[in-house]
């Protein structure tokens, strides 16, 4: 199959902040290879109904976290997020995992003002197989499904870290304020003098001894509002891997402790990125409104996936306001 890769956006690649329009559904499929990909990417079909439709860029996508072979930080090129574009899951068994879709140059042009001729929100594609399901591993009782999150390995390739560039494009892509940088940049400096040094890094804590971990249910609902519990408090529930029930306390996740925020929706059910398979969460848990990972102790990782919270670290709130969440930590799901 001959693949056509647009040549209309500028030389100059898109930055944050750019205004895009999303390319019909017709020249989209132009680009994609037998596989549905571009370079390894899926274009999904919960994408397609922003065919036609104008959006901001959100992130450039210099690199991502490599949740599939647990490699580590990997190098992207040509890729964008768009302001507010999640999925929602609907042509992948319903997946609450709410991720940002990952938008190629190839599938956008540069908006001027005027739409292209015939576009429009184009009409949801079905569920094709070529692009939710991995065909021949279907069994009576289990579906393995492919999105892009599934799909990221293959899509990205060796990032060193020793590359400087890696530092300088989030910079430069307008993906971090100068303060943000310098903020980042002289957190990982530290940390890794106290790594060499066999100090402690920051934010620090001394991890539990539990062998089984506690869980509550607060019956939470979306809307309800909560206060995240103090970092003493969450670091009571966890085990020796800062983990509760399987799931990954992390690091990044300490800004949000004594904030208040409102319950997007309970998550229980999954995409297990690795494997492809449809999980049910044993103890299920929920997603904050605002609440994503910064990439901040991950050299500025702009993936900006949701975090999830067990209830056990979670105060319900009779009312409250929300404080402000920094946006953009991934958390590796284990046996939840």
């Amino acid at each position: 199959m001959k693949v056509i890769k647009p040549r209309t956006l500028a030389a100059r690649r898109l930055r944050a902040g750019d205004t895009v329009e999303v390319r019909s559904i017709q020249e989209i499929e132009a680009t994609l290879d037998d596989r549905g990909c571009v370079d390894g990417l899926p274009f999904m079909p919960e994408m397609a109904p922003y065919c036609g439709t104008v959006h901001r860029v959100f992130k450039r996508i210099d690199k991502i976290i490599d949740i599939v072979e647990y490699t580590g930080l990997r190098r992207m090129s040509g890729t964008v997020t768009l302001e507010g574009i999640r999925c929602d899951g609907r042509a992948h068994g319903g997946c609450q995992a709410g991720c940002q879709m990952l938008w190629r140059e190839e599938w956008l042009r540069r908006y001027s003002g005027e739409r292209a001729q015939g576009a429009g929100i184009a009409e949801r594609a079905p569920g094709n197989p070529v692009l939710t399901r991995e065909s021949g591993t279907e069994t009576p009782t289990e579906e393995v499904y492919r999105c892009q999150a599934t799909e990221l390995f293959r899509a990205s390739s060796f990032l060193p870290r020793w590359d400087p560039r890696q530092y300088l494009s989030p910079l430069w892509s307008g993906n971090v304020t100068l303060v943000e940088f310098l903020r980042g940049t002289s957190i990982e400096l530290f940390n890794t003098v106290q790594r060499f040094r066999g100090g402690c890094e920051y934010p620090h804590w001394v991890g539990s001894q539990l062998e089984k971990t506690p869980t509550l249910s607060l019956g939470l609902r979306p809307g309800d509002w909560v206060r995240v519990r103090s970092k003493d408090e969450i670091l009571q529930t966890l085990d020796r891997r800062n983990r509760n029930r399987g799931l990954w306390f992390d690091r990044e996740m300490v800004r949000y402790c004594g904030g208040r925020f409102r319950v997007l929706r309970r998550v229980e059910r999954l995409i297990k990125e690795s494997s492809g398979r449809f999980i049910r969460l044993k103890n299920s848990c929920v997603i904050l409104e605002g609440v994503t990972a910064r990439g901040e102790f991950y050299r500025f990782n702009p993936q900006n996936d949701y975090i999830l919270w067990r209830e056990i670290w979670l105060e319900r709130l009779e009312g409250g306001a929300a404080e402000g969440a920094p946006q953009g930590c991934v958390q590796r799901i284990l046996d939840v």
